[in-house]
């Protein structure tokens, strides 16, 4: 941390700074990105700083989902939410040692937030009907509505900023760079009436792109977190707000308590970056940091399988503890069940696959454990605690028959590919055998073991039930199961050979613990005092929901939110 004496201090006006703005941000996420959108709106003179070459963080890779209760567009759909309904849903699945402030600064402002990005970008949401995932708890909302999806934009209008654009994920594309939109995976997965056209429709309009494509191999068309950052970017250009790549954040500048800029690397320079409102934290956790996980999250010590980007390594966070920070949550992260592909550099999340009928997961020993259709985060929850006090779990084994792989994605293995035609380091991973004795001897797993719980599941799996785990009775379990199938939609016997397994690990997509903030989103110190000038959110900042995931969207919704509350704090603007 660079510290400057009062001396310094008087001098750093004319003699100090390298240069000058407003409001600094650090990182280029949704959050980072909206925070330097409503300074700009403001008036204030607002520089971004990315880490990497590329811009977009996490949340380009994501599928940009926010929760957000009490919206204009969930009122459209007639949902009639209550902020109070909100408040004690998330509440109650929050940690203690979340102030309940934070938790009624977040759903008292998202709609606030998303209405006025729609105002002041080209980006819009629809709200969805996608069930909390513990709808059934109070206040939660089993219709859905809170979580929204955003839609399509024309990634032409960023010109050559495209290509330093963050690809989507390979989870959240096809072949990497084909961006799908929400509802298409719907239509495809379940092969709805005209899907076949589609698909022709959406590789044409890809491959017959070429002046696109043969510059960045990416689709114009931006979909899911491409389309909320790229939204922002195109914002952000029109209101003259730089952003510079490959410039990391190196510490920050104290003076008399209060933070006043930050040293920032860029083009080989160290520079000094006076901040006369605010620096506004935005750089991500610490996924990609063995050494901090091992410290602060022992239950999830795996950086590879995590779905962060290579950039999320704890800088900021650190650069925060060292101008007098304090931290929470730090054990916590947004767990996961991954898909792990040899040479890739980061775990595939898996959301749709596991509620699929004709699908189970079991341990080392080729037990079930778990109800496989829960949401991702009390998966990955389940998986870590079951590998740290069993040993048995990473990785655990997803099975699946032939009907199965004949109708659903499952991770990298596409339904409409043959065996054979897979990538080669798919292929070494997927396992397959005649019989289920077959394929318990290709896995490693105890074939009787193995034998008797296929049997178990197949014999009520046969009508709608699962006694062991609960499977498909959830209002979200349902959500992704298959509609064709009756009386349970997460539910068939695995009876058609040859079967399948493929290993499926405890992941995340990102840590979750961070700086302690307060309902303005300042950093604040040990004693909870805020520290002037300082700012955190998304995961920079412990995270409002606590070891908690109330529902789709509540990484970004946040970020977003407190990225909105933290620049507007920082100007003043109190209404």
């Amino acid at each position: 941390m660079a510290r400057m004496d009062a001396a310094a201090g008087e001098q750093g006006d004319d003699m100090g700074w390298d240069k000058e703005v407003d409001l600094l941000v650090v990182g280029s996420g949704a959050g980072g990105l909206l925070s330097g959108l409503v300074g700009a709106a403001g008036h204030a003179d607002v520089l971004i700083v990315e880490k990497e070459s590329l811009w977009g963080g996490t949340s380009a890779t994501s599928g940009a989902g926010i929760w957000i209760p009490a919206s204009d567009q969930a009122a459209a759909e007639g949902f009639n939410d209550k902020i109070d309904d909100a408040f004690r849903y998330v509440r109650a699945l929050s940690a203690d040692n979340v102030p309940d402030a934070n938790i009624r600064a977040y759903v008292s402002t998202a709609a606030a937030m998303l209405r006025w990005m729609g105002q002041n970008s080209d980006i819009q949401y629809c709200a969805f009907p996608y069930p909390d995932y513990h709808a059934e708890n109070p206040g939660g909302s089993p219709s859905g509505y809170r979580t929204h999806m955003p839609l399509p934009i024309d990634g032409r209008q960023l010109g050559r900023e495209v290509e330093t654009l963050r690809f989507a994920s390979p989870a959240a594309s096809l072949f990497g760079y084909l961006n799908w939109h929400f509802d298409e995976t719907y239509m495809l997965l379940f092969r709805q009436k005209g899907w076949q056209l589609h698909l022709a429709k959406s590789l044409a309009r890809y491959w017959l792109d070429l002046p696109f494509r043969l510059r960045s191999r990416k689709d114009r068309r931006l979909t899911l977190g491409n389309a909320l950052v790229g939204g922002l970017r195109m914002a952000l250009n029109r209101r003259g707000v730089p952003l510079w790549l490959a410039s990391p954040m190196q510490d920050l500048v104290v003076e008399d308590g209060k933070v006043t800029g930050a040293i920032v690397r860029h083009r080989g320079r160290m520079l000094r970056i006076r901040a006369r409102k605010g620096v506004i934290l935005a750089a991500g956790g610490f996924d990609k940091n063995a050494a901090m996980r091992s410290d602060h999250a022992p239950l999830y010590p795996n950086a590879l399988y995590s779905g962060g980007t290579s950039g999320n390594t704890g800088d900021s966070i650190r650069a925060g503890v060292a101008a007098g920070a304090d931290t929470m949550n730090m054990q916590s992260a947004w767990a996961a069940p991954v898909f792990y592909v040899p040479g890739e550099d980061r775990g595939r999340l898996s959301t749709i696959e596991r509620a699929l009928p004709g699908s189970l997961i079991v341990n080392q020993r080729g037990a079930r454990y778990l109800n496989e259709a829960a949401s991702y985060h009390i998966v990955g929850q389940q998986m870590a605690r079951r590998e740290a006090e069993h040993g048995d779990a990473s990785p655990s084994w997803f099975v699946f028959d032939h009907r199965y792989r004949h109708n659903y994605p499952v991770g990298p293995l596409l339904p409409l590919m043959p065996d054979w035609f897979q990538r080669g380091d798919v292929r070494a991973i997927l396992k397959k055998g005649a019989t289920i004795a077959a394929l318990a001897a290709d896995m490693g797993v105890d074939v009787a073991t193995l034998a008797a719980t296929v049997s178990r599941f197949n014999e009520h799996a046969a009508v709608g039930r699962d006694p062991d785990f609960q499977r498909g009775e959830a209002t979200y379990d349902q959500m992704y199961g298959d509609p064709r199938v009756a009386p349970n939609p997460c539910l068939r016997p695995l009876t058609e050979g040859p079967f399948y397994a493929m290993p499926i690990y405890p992941g995340d997509i990102g840590t979750n613990g961070g700086l302690r903030t307060d309902d303005k989103a300042r950093v604040v110190d040990g004693g909870g005092k805020p520290i002037a000038g300082l700012y955190a959110i998304g995961n920079n900042a412990a995270s409002a929901m606590g070891e908690s995931y109330p529902g789709a969207g509540v990484t970004i919704g946040p970020a977003l939110t407190f990225g909105y509350i933290a620049a507007r704090d920082a100007l003043g603007v109190n209404d």
